[in-house]
């Protein structure tokens, strides 16, 4: 066995399951928050008769729960992750540290807060309103036509203010964007090549 073959053999993987778990659901819920800002600001502006605003607004809140789902998935697998690195050793707790943890702790309340604001918003217009792909949840907050204004409000400055985070995050991350979607682009091209 060469010393190169050696060196590899005792080389532990860098991502455990939890961690490929929890990169798993950051793409899918990643894709949900995009589709989310996209059909929320196109729906936002279209007027009350036209046909396809009504399905579109369920669409949208459909993939808000499906998201609010996926965050449970995420912090639980986070936990579990949290859990594997820093029960072996304690994290540094440096200022690069604190500054990536704040970061990642106002994402979550944002990607936590958004949703919920988005059901105060359809609850407290109608009763029955939130629908998971035409199935009718309950309300978690009572019809109330006073507090429309504040859900809408609330949702509206509370998702721009998120995707303002998420700017930062990726600009943060940019070289591990620009890694992933180098072999997004190989896999795509390698797979629909001609």
């Amino acid at each position: 066995m060469s010393a190169v073959q050696s060196v590899k053999k005792n080389i532990k993987p860098r991502l455990n399951s939890a961690f490929k778990d929890l990169m798993s659901v950051h793409w899918w819920m990643a894709t949900c928050y995009l589709v989310l800002f996209a059909t929320g600001s196109f729906m936002a502006r279209l007027a009350r008769e036209v046909p396809i605003r009504s399905p579109l607004y369920d669409f949208h809140k459909s993939i808000g729960v499906l998201t609010m789902a996926l965050l449970t998935w995420r912090i639980l697998t986070l936990l579990r992750v949290w859990f594997r690195k820093y029960t072996k050793k304690a994290p540094k707790l440096t200022l690069e540290w604190w500054r990536i943890f704040v970061l990642h702790t106002s994402l979550y309340l944002f990607m936590w807060a958004v949703p919920v604001t988005g059901f105060l918003l359809s609850n407290s217009f109608k009763s029955n309103n939130v629908k998971f792909f035409g199935i009718v949840l309950p309300d978690i907050f009572p019809q109330n036509r006073a507090m429309v204004d504040v859900g809408r409000s609330m949702h509206f400055w509370l998702s721009y203010t998120f995707l303002a985070f998420v700017v930062v995050h990726m600009l943060v991350y940019w070289k591990v964007l620009r890694a992933n979607w180098k072999r997004f682009t190989n896999f795509v091209n390698k797979k629909f090549a001609l």
